[in-house]
This record gives structure tokens, C-alpha cells and sequence, in this order.
């Protein structure tokens, strides 16, 4: 449902990048534990969430949604905290935008990037035991 939720498109684009292909791929990278989405209910209503890529102690954010105000960002801040008790070290948002700079996010140069990668991407996490 996250998936679709955010292949659908947003009311500023005509289309969007997120294909059948490319949901059938997240949805097998799901299957084999690698593709994770974080949801934001509301009166047993999915509202908000994203999905992402874990490797190592990395975590690749791929996309957000919201039908409610603000419910990707409780979602996301949900996810930061459950990654942080993991082990995770960093998370990478790919596009700088302010709506992720006003939850945190800051941009590094590419080669800073490389050189976390390089860092955190074989270790594996600390715990993967949910605590809420």
C-alpha cells in the first residue's frame, strides 16, 4: 500500500518515476527482507509513510507520502528513532529538499557520502528488535 501510495502522482507532477516495474522490484527486495516502509495510521486509515533500502547500518530512503498533514513526518521521525536503536549510521534522503532539511537532514558532498558508505554499508546493525 506504501508503494502505491507513492507511485501515485503528486498534485504538481503529471506522472511518476515509481513504474509497475519498479514496485515489483521493491515488492521483491521486500520478500527478501532488504525494502522496509514505515506507515502513519489514522482511525485504521493508512495516512502517511515511506519505504526504503536497508544495507548494513544504511538505510536508502526512496520515497514519502502523505494523506494527512504531516503524517510522513511522524512516520519518518518514527523511522529515525527505531534506525538509531538499531545501530543504523546514516540515512540517505537522496534529493535535499526543506521539507526533509526541516526534519533534520543535511547535505554532504559526494565524496564525504562515498566515504560513509564505504564506512557503514558492511556492518551489520546492533539489534533489529523493534522497540516502540
Amino acid at each position: 500500500d506504501v508503494i502505491q501510495a507513492c507511485a501515485a502522482p503528486r498534485s504538481n507532477e503529471a506522472g511518476t518515476w515509481l513504474t509497475p516495474e519498479m514496485q515489483a522490484a521493491y515488492i521483491r527486495l521486500h520478500q527478501e527482507g532488504h525494502a522496509h516502509s514505515v506507515e502513519a495510521w489514522y482511525d485504521n486509515k493508512l495516512v502517511g509513510g515511506l519505504y526504503g533500502i536497508a544495507v548494513g547500518q544504511v538505510f536508502f530512503g526512496e520515497s514519502m507520502f502523505h494523506r494527512k498533514t504531516d503524517a510522513s513526518k511522524v512516520a519518518f521521525a518514527s523511522l529515525i528513532q527505531q534506525l538509531s536503536h538499531w545501530g543504523y549510521q546514516l540515512i540517505d534522503c537522496q534529493v535535499h529538499t526543506e521539507h526533509l532539511v526541516s526534519l533534520g537532514a543535511e547535505e554532504v558532498t559526494r565524496s564525504n557520502f562515498s566515504s560513509l558508505l564505504q564506512q557503514y554499508y558492511q556492518r551489520k546493525p546492533v539489534s533489529t528488535a523493534w522497540q516502540i
